[in-house]
Parts: structure tokens; sequence; C-alpha cells
């Protein structure tokens, strides 16, 4: 087993149950796990995965002082909403072109395994992770639809943790699209 994939899995666990509540805490946890996470998905020649941890590193340092803006001195939860349909399709239009053009990018110039997988899981990732750095509802669709994908991945490319990690986030994210959801309606 290895402890570096363990220690990405434990401090992800403990980071998306954060988010599941709106808890500012989640990105300290989301911190150590990217880390982790990233010297794993190199090992394994997950490049645009790799590269994707970066991004999240960074993304988490500006979620986590977007959301300590957010967040009322009183309030232990961040307040969420929905995107408008607008919003919606420049999303996902920019998604797509991103997500294929990293897959092509990669299969053409290296040697990645499953580059178009591979591109698909990041280019909806980058998506999502910002989506929640700026609170909206539609980041747990997002997540949903990579941890199924991203199971798969990562059991083609024999990392077993990981794709029990994502199964477990495949949870919390449903859990967390249930929870946000509640949240918006309340607002």
């Amino acid at each position: 087993m290895n402890p570096v994939e363990l220690a990405a899995s434990l401090l992800g666990l403990a980071n998306i149950a954060l988010l599941v509540r709106r808890s500012v805490w989640n990105f300290p946890f989301a911190l150590g796990s990217v880390s982790c996470t990233g010297v794993v998905l190199w090992e394994a020649r997950l490049y645009a995965e790799t590269g994707l941890q970066a991004f999240f590193f960074a993304t988490n340092l500006w979620g986590w002082w977007l959301w300590a803006q957010a967040r009322g001195a009183e309030e232990s939860a961040v307040p969420v909403r929905w995107m408008s349909m607008p919003e919606r399709m420049t999303w996902s239009g920019a998604t797509t072109v991103l997500s294929l053009s990293l897959g092509w990018l990669l299969h053409r110039f290296t040697n990645a395994a499953l580059p178009f997988a591979d591109s698909a899981v990041t280019g909806a990732s980058i998506a999502a992770q910002i989506l929640l750095s700026l609170r909206r509802v539609e980041n747990w669709v997002l997540w949903v639809a990579i941890d199924v994908v991203g199971i798969g991945l990562y059991l083609a490319r024999g990392l077993p943790l990981l794709a029990t990690l994502y199964a477990v986030f495949l949870v919390l994210s449903v859990l967390g699209l249930r929870q946000w959801t509640k949240a918006a309606r309340s607002c």
C-alpha cells in the first residue's frame, strides 16, 4: 500500500466532508490532499491530473480567501447559490473545449495513459473547483460526473485506493448536492 496515496485519501475524505457542511476549514485538508495526490498521479503517468493538483492547490488558496470573506463572523457556513442558464451554457462550452484540447495535446505530444479520459476529468475538475470557490451549487453536479469517470480511470491505472476514495467522494458529492440545494433554497 502506497503511504502517500493513503495520506491523500484520508486528507481528501476530511476535505469533502467539511465541504458538504460548507465549512471554511475544508481548505487546509484540501491543500494536503492535492499535494499528496499530485505525487501519486505523476507516478501513474496521469499528467493532466498531476497538473490539475497544482491548479487545485492555487484555487484552494483562492477559495479559502473567498470563503473567509463570504462567511459572516457569526456564521459557521458560507452562503451558496445557483448559476443562471447563460452561465451554465458558457461553463459547459468552455469545459468541453478545454477537455478536448488538453486530451489532443496529451495524445499527440506525451506518453500519457488514457489522455482523453484523463483530460475530461481534468477539464471538468477545473470548472468544478472554480464553481466551488464561487459557491455555486452546480459544482456538485460536476463532481458527481467526475467521480464516476475517475473511479474507472483509477481502476484502469491500478490505483485502487484512489478509486475507493472517488467512490466515497461520489457518495459525499451526492450529499453535498443535496445539502447545498437545500441551503440555496433558504437564501
